[in-house]
C-alpha cells in the first residue's frame, strides 16, 4: 500500500532523481518548454513551481536556496532576471502540462511542460483582467441603474404635485374674486 507516499520516485534513487529534476528544471527555464514523459512532467511541476515563487523576491537568501536546488548559475540568473518579472502578478500555476500522445518506441505517454507566461498563442487577444475579489456584492453599475429609476419616479411625483396644487390655488383665487 502507498499510504502517505506523496513523491513519485520515477524508478530512480534519490540522488539520481534530484539530479534529473535539476537538469530538467534548468532546461525548462532556459528553453521555456520541454518535451518529456507525463510522470516526469508532473514531478517537474512540483519541483519548479516553488522555485519560481522564490524568484519573485530577489534576495541573496532566495538566490542561494534556488541555486542549491538547480545547481546552475545561468539558470538562476535567468530565472531571477527574466522569468520572475513576467510572473510577478500571478499567484501560482506557473507551468502547464499538455499531453502529446504516446512515444513510438515504448508507447510511453508524452507531454510538453511549458512556462505559462511565455506561450503567446493562449493570451494574444485577451485583455488583462482586473483583480477580482472573492466576495460578491452589488456592482456599481447595477446600483446606479437601480437608483436612477427610483430618483426619476420621485422627480415626476414632485413635478406632478406642484402642478396639481397650482390649478387648485388658481381656482381658489378665481372663486374669491367671483364672491
Amino acid at each position: 500500500m502507498r499510504h502517505g507516499k506523496k513523491t513519485n520516485h520515477l524508478g530512480r534513487q534519490t540522488a539520481h532523481r534530484k539530479a534529473m529534476l535539476a537538469n530538467m528544471a534548468c532546461s525548462l527555464i532556459e528553453h521555456k518548454r520541454i518535451n518529456t514523459t507525463v510522470a516526469k512532467a508532473k514531478a517537474l511541476k512540483v519541483f519548479v513551481e516553488p522555485l519560481v515563487t522564490k524568484s519573485k523576491e530577489d534576495t541573496t537568501h532566495n538566490r542561494r536556496i534556488v541555486f542549491s536546488k538547480l545547481r546552475s548559475k545561468e539558470a538562476v540568473s535567468e530565472l531571477f532576471r527574466e522569468v520572475a518579472p513576467k510572473v510577478g502578478d500571478r499567484p501560482g500555476g506557473y507551468t502547464r502540462v499538455i499531453k502529446l500522445g504516446s512515444r513510438l518506441g515504448d508507447a510511453a505517454e508524452m507531454a510538453m511542460i511549458e512556462l505559462v507566461d511565455y506561450n503567446e498563442t493562449y493570451g494574444v487577444d485577451k485583455p488583462k483582467k482586473k483583480k477580482s475579489t472573492r466576495r460578491a456584492g452589488k456592482k456599481k453599475a447595477d446600483a446606479e441603474t437601480i437608483a436612477q429609476p427610483k430618483e426619476a419616479s420621485k422627480e415626476t411625483k414632485k413635478e406632478e404635485s406642484p402642478k396639481a396644487q397650482e390649478p387648485k390655488a388658481e381656482e381658489k383665487k378665481d372663486d374669491k374674486k367671483e364672491e
